[in-house]
């Protein structure tokens, strides 16, 4: 084993460290609070701070802090020493349970969507003990929630852990009636691929608009870019390799386990996937990751881009973010079992997500809604805004006899016999995959495609544990009932799943999202397919999803407008940076080298006129430069009286047009943003 692999989890304050450090009463209840999900007891704390504090100082850290996630979407820190003065002139380090368990970061200027007012300023962190503790730049981050005064959720964890606790209820009612024995809690898992562009520290730094906005607002398509998918899975370059395997060496150490690496589809786009962990820790460590792309691609003298769309014309990146459900029996929910009532759980469960998704198909589309991510949904690639569900031929098969009354018919391939009459065998391993889909089955797992390379994964994943435990409580209590009053348990199952697949089944597309047949037909279906950020966000603010969060203790209304006002307001100030960067760019930077490159270019005419030479090419060159650059002038105009985004919007497609047919003319001497063949692949 390489060294390198050796220091997987060594900066990592894990159940293995744990047991090294801490008496084995305090390891057994912290792994209750871990696994069982059993309030945590607190007597702990202070052996729990010490043994940390000794642990980190031994590896070199100086201070601790709590690592929330703020309504930002992004991480937040404030970073305390461990030291105390002694009062001989020296000092002693000390941390205690108390400091372990809560904190108390000033709250005022953190968004919160009108829970808190700016003059009331205290706000709390609370230790989560199942998110392991880990140590970077010198740092003992301890992960935590954050809330308010009066116990507001000010954070994505704090709903992320409501969430799941809904869904842990809820599977074990379930499992109940399976008759299933409750081991242990029930959780999701993730697994939440990442996507990303790298460019040239020299070019970003060239780039206002990368610097200030995290995309190019302007730029001409090049002649190739990803036109002949030669990039994909493509040999690695020798500097990005460089750069991958450092990468992986540090997310090693924090305890991330990035599996797979590869060149993505567009020049200077690749991926990296982690191996699947339960959903909680999964959302930290795509947190972290994010951070480590960044300051790693800075040791490399280059640049991480994690927006959604960083160039035009090309594809852009997402966060595929792969669910799963481990069962309070320690078994993935999503895979076909060896015995007949584990097959009838597997298809329960994929029926439940049938109608939990086309129940709330718009809850989705809001979980993903950002300026960024616009870009993608709806425009010109995968996925689109319509939500719909991929099952593969042989389980939409399946979910048809189902639909129909009793069936015992699979078509052929790997197969399962389900032993219950009434239910047909089984798909296994044999499932095919939809990349055009936003919501696939992808074999054990569902494959929700639609988050944000940018985005916290946290906010599409409350959402879907939320409406997975809303479809097990109604399936659970339809199924209690029918017992209670004498019906036999597979009959009065086959009923309920044959009454959910003909209600939900319009949900349900296995072919080409991305066709305008696709769209003609999801209308008929009546499914939403709403393209921009400010429409999608509304569904949040619906009775719908008012009484969905506040049934499962997830989200109060109080806490659920927050969200829409917030993410509203980060999407209209992301706009409107957008529009003045651009205008800054048009005004100081575009306009003058295109004026300076005409006054060239007249002065050469009129020096080849003098001398009886040809300029009838010149002198069209010329006029066409000064017709586009007057287009540009009144561009410029128009976006400088442009209010609200949708304007700003429109106004900037019509700057940028200019920009980039200007682009195409002048000469590359003249121009002053590094080009899109240059960021793509000198790299």
């Amino acid at each position: 084993m390489s060294s390198t692999i050796e220091k997987f989890g060594e900066n990592v304050f894990s159940m293995r460290v744990m047991r090294e450090h801490l008496a084995e009463a305090t390891v057994k209840s912290l792994e209750a609070t871990i696994k069982i999900g059993k309030n945590l007891n607190a007597g702990v704390a202070d052996e729990v701070a010490e043994a940390m504090k000794e642990w980190a100082i031994a590896k070199g850290a100086t201070h601790f802090t709590h690592w929330f996630q703020p309504l930002t979407g992004s991480t937040a820190e404030k970073h305390d020493s461990f030291i105390i003065p002694d009062g001989e002139g020296s000092v002693v380090c000390k941390f205690s349970g108390a400091e372990l368990i809560q904190g108390e970061p000033d709250a005022s200027s953190f968004p919160s969507g009108g829970l808190r007012a700016t003059f009331e300023a205290r706000g709390y962190t609370g230790w989560d003990p199942s998110s392991p503790a880990f140590i970077k730049d010198n740092t003992l981050c301890i992960p935590t929630v954050f809330c308010g005064y009066h116990g507001e959720a000010l954070d994505k964890k704090t709903p992320l852990l409501r969430s799941m606790k809904a869904l842990n209820e809820q599977s074990c009612r379930l499992a109940k009636l399976f008759g299933i024995e409750v081991q242990q809690r029930a959780f999701a898992t993730l697994g939440s691929e990442q996507e990303y562009f790298l460019v040239d520290e020299e070019y970003y730094n060239a780039r206002l608009d990368l610097q200030q906005t995290g995309r190019t607002l302007f730029g001409s398509a090049p002649a190739k870019h990803q036109q002949l998918e030669d990039h994909y899975f493509g040999a690695i370059k020798t500097r990005v390799l460089a750069f991958m395997e450092d990468l992986d060496t540090e997310l090693w150490r924090i305890g991330i386990p990035s599996k797979t690496r590869h060149n993505e589809v567009c020049p200077a786009q690749f991926e990296i996937a982690p191996f699947f962990q339960e959903l909680n820790l999964a959302v930290d460590q795509s947190m972290m990751t994010m951070e480590v792309l960044r300051k790693t691609a800075e040791r490399h003298g280059l640049v991480c881009l994690l927006h959604e769309k960083p160039y035009a014309g090309v594809n852009g990146s997402g966060k595929h973010n792969n669910w799963s459900l481990c069962g309070p029996d320690g078994k993935n929910w999503l895979s076909p079992g060896d015995n007949p009532h584990e097959n009838a759980k597997f298809m329960t469960v994929i029926c439940a997500l049938i109608k939990a998704v086309d129940t709330h198909a718009d809850l989705l589309r809001a979980s993903v809604a950002t300026a960024g991510n616009d870009h993608r949904l709806g425009a010109n690639e995968a996925p689109p805004a319509i939500i719909s569900v991929f099952l593969g031929d042989q389980l939409t098969d399946i979910v048809e006899q189902i639909e129909k009354g009793p069936a015992n018919s699979s078509r052929q391939g790997g197969v399962i016999h389900l032993g219950v009459d009434t239910l047909p065998i089984l798909p296994r391993g044999n499932t095919d995959r939809n990349r055009t889909s936003p919501f696939a089955f992808t074999g054990n797992k569902f494959e929700f495609r639609a988050v944000g390379s940018n985005q916290n994964p946290a906010g599409a994943n409350v959402v879907l544990n939320t409406i997975v435990a809303e479809a097990f409580d109604e399936i659970c209590t339809k199924l209690e009932a029918d017992v209670a009053a004498g019906k036999a348990f597979n009959e009065a199952l086959q009923k309920l799943l044959s009454g959910i697949i003909k209600k939900h089944k319009r949900i349900l597309f296995n072919g080409d999202n991305y066709t305008d047949e696709w769209a003609a037909e999801a209308e008929k279906r009546g499914l939403p397919n709403v393209k921009k950020t400010l429409d999608a966000l509304k569904a949040y603010t619906g009775s719908k999803a008012i009484e969905l969060f506040r049934k499962y203790g997830v989200l109060s209304e109080k806490e659920l407008h927050s969200r829409y006002e917030i993410y509203k307001e980060a999407y209209e100030k992301t706009i409107e940076i957008e529009a003045n960067t651009a205008l800054t760019m048009a005004k100081t930077m575009i306009i003058p080298a295109v004026m300076t490159a005409q006054a060239e270019l007249a002065v050469s005419v009129k020096s080849i006129d003098a001398v009886g030479g040809t300029t009838v090419g010149a002198k069209a060159s010329l006029k066409g430069m000064c017709a586009e650059t007057e287009k540009l002038y009144k561009a410029v105009a128009a976006l400088e009286k442009a209010n609200g985004a949708e304007k700003q919007i429109a106004a900037m497609s019509k700057v940028r047009a200019s920009v980039d047919a200007l682009e195409k003319i002048v000469p590359e001497d003249f121009w002053p943003l590094p080009s899109y063949a240059e960021m793509m692949f000198m790299m």
